[in-house]
């Protein structure tokens, strides 16, 4: 009993609120990644499996997660550099961020070729729709989150001492995810000129993944208000197309 209250003795620290309040914004909105790509990635599967594909994929993300922080020891040791090339110290996180930045380039490249030539099947970004399981979906999920896991814990772990703050905006992140999944996964499948945008918005992320692993941090600011920016264009020329479908 007396772990347990120490878990919580941070509650009458007000810095340790503030800290709280950060860290559960910077996760949701890190989490915004992963809701893209899950979104597309999900939206490739029968219409009647997408819904429970997605709600599987971030509920074995929120399992994995809270495993990661039990070992959070062990993850903040992979900021030790491995070996030096190019003048560049490389340690596990950053071969992790440049393996997920590829990854995920690839992955979207491989939709884009699919989406602008869609006569040819054997390109596209899950293998093809035909050949696709809720396991292969719900690996390809674990497989980004963890990249992101592991970077978002780094992260963490430079804001608060409290492990019970880091478990709290993890769940607190993922339970937006949950929320937001279905009804962003159908605004993608509605507007097909919004999955070109979400595909440009993963590339571009996966090429800060691998610039940051090189040594080449790019702050997260700039990459949201490119996001943003280019999602209010989109916006305007949706509702430039719906004035001129009523007329």
């Amino acid at each position: 009993m007396e772990w347990l209250l120490g878990f919580f003795d941070w509650t009458s620290d007000p810095t340790a609120w503030v800290a709280l309040a950060t860290l559960v914004i910077l996760e949701v909105v890190l989490g915004i990644d992963n809701l893209i790509f899950i979104s597309i990635l999900t939206n490739k599967l029968p219409i009647e499996q997408q819904a429970r594909a997605r709600r599987l994929g971030i509920s074995a993300a929120l399992i994995m997660r809270l495993m990661l922080l039990a070992t959070i020891s062990f993850i903040v040791q992979l900021t030790t550099p491995l070996f030096t090339s190019f003048g560049h110290p490389f340690s596990w996180r950053d071969i992790i961020l440049i393996a997920g930045g590829l990854f995920l380039v690839w992955k979207a490249t491989r939709e884009i070729h699919h989406t602008v030539d869609p006569q040819d099947h054997k390109e596209d970004m899950v293998g093809g729709a035909v050949s696709m399981t809720i396991g292969a979906a719900i690996f390809q999920i674990l497989l980004l989150d963890l990249v992101f896991s592991i970077d978002s814990i780094i992260t963490a772990v430079g804001m608060t001492d409290h492990i019970a703050i880091m478990y709290i905006a993890v769940i607190c992140a993922v339970t937006v995810m949950l929320l937001a999944a279905e009804p962003l996964s159908k605004f993608i499948a509605k507007n097909p000129t919004i999955v070109m945008l979400a595909l440009g918005f993963l590339l571009m992320i996966g090429m800060t993944l691998i610039a940051d692993g090189f040594g080449f941090h790019v702050p997260k600011g700039y990459i949201y208000a490119a996001m943003g920016f280019s999602a209010l264009v989109e916006a305007l020329n949706m509702l430039a197309r719906r004035a001129k479908t009523r007329q």
